[in-house]
């Protein structure tokens, strides 16, 4: 009697479990497929995995190599530790000035524009009070030779003084990606509260290469002449930039790029170069000497172009990877309706690899923004544990048009998602519900067989 209970209890509990665990699977995979009405027909590939790339030997501390259009990182070291970037800095100040003032503009320097670079040894073209230049000559000697007072004047030109230039510029290195940044001047002469980090830079970087403007001035490889202006005579410069044509460390695929140095920062470059529709963005910090900043950026790029092939991504291909897992924990989850599109895209991967080894992940640490109704994040794509492309994903409610999302070519993947109650499976919750179960079973069970003993036991005094 004993034994056929404890099995009839058993098997029970057993099939009280199962329904429960399957009870709780259906709910999620259901929830889940309502909220993700995509057909997946290109997932299911075989994954072939190919090693990354081993790591060049390079000097530098703290730097970074990344693909300008894709965002992917090649290399990286340190790339988020706290830096000075000297002049590199005026990078962002030449594209802010770009995006805000036409060329033509006249700037008429100001006492503090004139009187701004620290010592005189600084970079500077002895620029006087009341003297005039266009904002193409400016930038020509903003970019090309790193003139501290230039970037000043520009600075006021563009925000009515300098403290409102350094607002607009950290948030501008905050909407290019950049985390870890403040900058407190337009030059990049040192201050405590003035720093990035590599990553950083290289993101504010990709904002600059991506502007025809600033590559067709920072470009410039042959000596500029700045005409005679009402104070002085002509001026004749020349990039500072030594991987440029013509220069000691020429490389033939250099774009031009950014020279920086001060005591406290160390050597400092930035560097854009292309070759056969690659194009990537090298950033090194604290290098000891001038020739270890060239001969490491060299290194990085030669590894980079050798290393590594641009891959197109379909919209498809893209609405797989946005997995349902990756939506549900990420922070862009939402109990409203959403709209977002998923956009042919390019990612940059190891040769001989697949996009069968990419992953798409939301990057919940980005800043995230609410305007208009629409959130705007960060998406990552991952190979292995290395990011091989990014973008911005904008999400709307219902009948929101989120506009353009991922670059190079029209949506061919949208959708509108409603997300449902989600619950996931904790084990503990589980064995918490079974262990519920298994008491009221067991309970109704001892009842049933003392109830059992009780007309049993009564049965046998009526017979005797």
């Amino acid at each position: 009697m004993k034994k056929h209970f404890l099995k009839g209890l058993l098997i029970k509990i057993t099939s009280a479990v199962s329904a429960t665990v399957l009870a709780c699977s259906v709910f999620t995979t259901d929830a889940h497929a309502a909220a993700y009405n995509i057909n997946y027909s290109e997932t299911g590939t075989a994954n072939t995995e190919v090693s990354w790339p081993d790591a060049p030997e390079v000097n530098s501390s703290s730097c970074i190599l990344v693909d300008a259009d894709t965002g992917s990182i090649l290399f990286e070291r340190n790339s988020h530790e706290k830096c000075y970037p000297a002049s590199t800095t005026k990078i962002l100040t030449g594209l802010l000035t770009i995006e805000n003032c036409n060329m033509d503009d006249v700037v008429t320097f100001s006492q503090a524009a004139a009187t701004s670079i620290n010592i005189y040894e600084d970079a500077n073209l002895g620029c006087k009070v009341g003297e005039q230049f266009t904002v193409n000559q400016l930038l020509h000697g903003l970019l090309l030779y790193s003139a501290n007072e230039m970037a000043y004047a520009l600075g006021e030109h563009v925000a009515g003084s300098i403290d409102a230039f350094v607002d607009m510029m950290n948030a501008k290195a905050k909407e290019l990606g950049a985390l870890n940044t403040h900058f407190a001047n337009a030059s990049g002469l040192y201050n405590t509260n003035h720093y990035t980090t590599a990553y950083d830079m290289a993101m504010i970087a990709r904002g600059c290469y991506n502007n025809a403007s600033f590559v067709s001035i920072d470009s410039t490889a042959d000596a500029y002449v700045i005409p005679a202006t009402n104070m002085s005579a002509q001026r004749t410069i020349r990039h500072r930039h030594k991987m440029l044509k013509g220069r000691s460390y020429y490389y033939e695929y250099c774009k031009g790029g950014k020279t920086g140095y001060t005591d406290e920062s160390q050597n400092t470059l930035v560097t854009f170069a292309e070759k056969d529709g690659m194009r990537l963005i090298c950033v090194v910090f604290k290098e000891a000497t001038d020739d270890l900043r060239y001969t490491d950026t060299k290194t990085l790029f030669d590894w980079g172009f050798s290393n590594f092939q641009k891959s197109t991504t379909t919209g498809s291909q893209l609405g797989a990877m946005f997995s349902n897992d990756n939506y549900y924990n990420s922070a862009v989850f939402s109990t409203l309706s959403l709209n977002f599109g998923l956009n042919a895209s390019f990612i940059t991967i190891p040769n001989k690899s697949s996009l069968s080894n990419v992953t798409m992940t939301v990057d919940d640490n980005y800043d995230m923004t609410n305007e208009n109704g629409v959130m705007t994040t960060h998406l990552k794509f991952l190979y292995n544990d290395n990011t091989v492309g990014t973008t911005t994903l904008n999400i709307s409610a219902a009948g929101t048009d989120t506009g353009s999302l991922l670059p190079y070519v029209s949506t061919d993947v949208s959708s509108s998602y409603k997300p449902k109650t989600c619950i996931k499976i904790n084990i503990w919750v589980v064995v918490g519900i079974g262990a519920v179960i298994l008491f009221i079973i067991y309970i109704i069970e001892e009842r049933a067989r003392r109830k059992r003993q009780r007309r049993h036991y009564n049965r046998r005094r009526r017979r005797l």
